[in-house]
């Protein structure tokens, strides 16, 4: 057992103050040998000293706040632990070129609608889906930031999702999303499967080091990859093959493909052009990472500060009934 006000368990002495407390009268007697012996009073009062003691235990003990310690009980259930890994560049408040109009599960038109917003109701679907998981969070744009570490809060992960986005820069630096993602995994023991899902609406060059890396964090901790690229009708698509010219570097988006089949982990790429396309990608993601993983439950502390206070208030009720039955002095 565990308090929460440690220092309320110093007034304990107090408790003890009606055992010390000398029984008083207001009748005066001219020979004491006129009073007959009552013992059966004697313990009466001893027990009513106690009875008080008892009382003040109670009350002091319940103001410090005893409680017994939060335990966890390891499960086993479906699920993984995911880091979102979310572009926060400037071109993803851009809205989708497509001229379709999709309905959301409150059968709310969206039209034109933006791609961060699109990509946080989407995400956020997906993270009610999931019973068992573990979802962390990171952004970037010129750099990466940390938004929420491994946390199986379904209201804390959807609040965080929805709170990127907001405004953002114009460069995209995956290279420092991806290593910062992978980082989230360090420091919590591996349920038995992990991904990264990476939302971007383009690519970006990673430096040989960066590369490095990635690779060994991916390879150490066993971690998948989901690349979801949102990317603009007509524009350039990872999955044709693209010719180079003399002297021409392949574009951004292509030569972060190739480097991510490098991997030795599992990787697998999406393209989509509008909020379907994407809901088809985050859909196939949460068939996939449906496996059988161990994770905690954390079973919360029981509060015994109530208990305490109860048992004061039956030996009060208690104590007063005695005093109203108590036999008044006959003489």
């Amino acid at each position: 057992m565990i308090f929460s006000f440690p220092l309320v368990l110093w007034l304990i002495p107090l408790a003890f103050f009606p055992l010390f407390l000398t029984e008083g009268s207001t009748h005066f007697y001219s020979w004491n040998a006129l009073v007959p012996k009552d013992n059966l009073s004697k313990i009466i009062t001893i027990f009513l000293k106690c009875v008080a003691t008892l009382i003040l235990l109670a009350i002091i003990i319940g103001l410090s706040g005893p409680h017994s310690i939060q335990r966890k009980i390891e499960k086993t259930g479906i699920g993984a632990q995911i880091g979102l890994v979310l572009d926060r560049s400037a071109s993803m408040d851009d809205s989708f070129a497509s001229n379709d109009q999709t309905k959301t599960s409150n059968n709310q038109t969206k039209i034109g609608e933006m791609k961060s917003a699109a990509a946080a109701r989407l995400i956020s679907d997906f993270v009610r889906s999931r019973k068992n998981d573990m979802i962390g969070i990171v952004t970037f744009s010129n750099s990466a930031m940390y938004v929420l570490p491994l946390t199986d809060n379904k209201n804390a992960i959807i609040s965080a999702v929805r709170a990127t986005a907001g405004n953002a820069l114009f460069q995209t630096n995956i290279g420092s999303g991806l290593t910062s993602g992978t980082e989230l995994f360090k420091k919590v023991p591996d349920s038995g499967s992990r991904a990264i899902i990476l939302l971007s609406d383009g690519g970006g060059r990673i430096d040989a080091a960066t590369q490095e890396k990635i690779k060994d964090w991916f390879d150490r901790f066993k971690i998948s990859l989901y690349w979801i690229v949102l990317r603009q009708p007509g524009g350039i698509s990872i999955f044709n093959s693209f010719k180079l010219q003399d002297g021409e570097a392949l574009p951004p988006q292509i030569e972060l493909n190739e480097f991510f089949k490098t991997l030795n982990s599992p990787f697998k790429a999406y393209e989509a052009e509008d909020p379907k396309t994407l809901q088809k990608a985050i859909e196939d993601i949460n068939q996939k990472e449906k496996k059988s993983i161990k994770y905690f439950e954390k079973i919360p502390g029981q509060d015994f500060s109530t208990h305490c206070f109860v048992t004061a208030t039956i030996l009060m009720l208690a104590l007063l009934i005695l005093k109203l039955i108590m036999v008044r002095s006959w003489l």
